[in-house]
């Protein structure tokens, strides 16, 4: 897809422009969630040297800037313009652009046939990456969002028939044995319990999947002692209990859906998970 024909951000601010030094000065806060590291000429090069099929045609000073440039375009919105700086990177990228592609599909294409092809794409992508760097959490990670996103989409029920509530714990589980500390990966792990006990019941969920409602809520809580500040994690811990428990749980789901609302977006992910906590509450 052309740059051109990719939906702008609606929600355009100076403030998720890290220009310069700013990105490096405010990555932990970007990432505590995801816990990529940052793009470093130091960092560029250990990769390549693990993994040969990273490597790209510029140097490792140009490699690096390219890819923090990447990012700079996804925090602040331009997605578009994040996939095509990923992408002239090659593998190397895959991650920004994967991301890219979930978060953009997830807010901004209403299209069903769209948003399914769009987040197979990023899944295929990460598993691109995944083959060649098997150590690279995200890799995981994004693969296991891209399916989860995609199976919202087509219907869980269905998703499950097809075998990818497999595919995507193993990804999960796998991105956290890579990088425990992986709040989004915790976060993801929960909606699937909870997603896959609402979906097709406490007992059958246990049985053929591992699913739970303690589980769900114990990964949720888990996100949140890792990545205090995580809107989405109040987003999606809120959906769950709403999901697991309905009325019994109101009190406890709504403060969650207000702690979100009040929180401060670093960036357009961040803000379209703000956004989307005050719509609830308007509900």
């Amino acid at each position: 897809m052309s740059k051109s024909k990719w939906k702008a951000f609606p929600h355009a601010d100076k403030a998720y422009d890290y220009a310069g030094a700013a990105l490096e000065k405010n990555w932990d806060r970007l990432h505590a969630g995801d816990r990529e590291p940052f793009p470093s000429v130091a960092y560029v090069k250990t990769q390549i040297a693990a993994h040969p099929k990273l490597k790209t045609r510029q140097d490792l000073a140009a490699c690096a800037e390219a890819l923090q440039n990447a990012w700079r375009a996804y925090h602040r919105g331009d997605f578009g313009g994040a996939v095509e700086g990923a992408d002239a990177l090659g593998l190397i990228g895959a991650n920004v652009a994967a991301k890219a592609i979930n978060i953009y599909a997830t807010y901004l294409v209403d299209d069903l046939a769209e948003k399914t092809r769009l987040f197979e794409d990023a899944a295929d992508r990460a598993e691109s990456l995944q083959k060649a760097a098997p150590d690279n959490a995200n890799a995981f990670y994004l693969h296991a969002q891209a399916l989860g996103r995609y199976s919202q989409g087509v219907s869980v029920v269905k998703a499950l028939a097809e075998g990818l509530g497999g595919k995507i714990r193993h990804s999960l589980e796998t991105a956290l044995k890579h990088e425990p500390r992986h709040a989004d990966a915790h976060i993801a792990l929960g909606t699937y319990h909870a997603e896959i006990v609402d979906k097709i019941g406490g007992m059958i969920a246990s049985l053929t999947y591992g699913a739970s409602k303690d589980a769900a809520v114990k990964q949720f809580e888990a996100a949140l002692k890792l990545n205090p500040g995580s809107a989405i994690a109040r987003m999606e811990y809120a959906n769950a209990l709403a999901m697991l428990f309905g009325s019994a749980k109101l009190k406890q789901a709504t403060a969650l859906y207000q702690e979100a609302a009040k929180a401060k977006p670093m960036d357009a992910m961040e803000r379209f998970d703000v956004e989307a906590a005050k719509a609830e509450l308007e509900e």
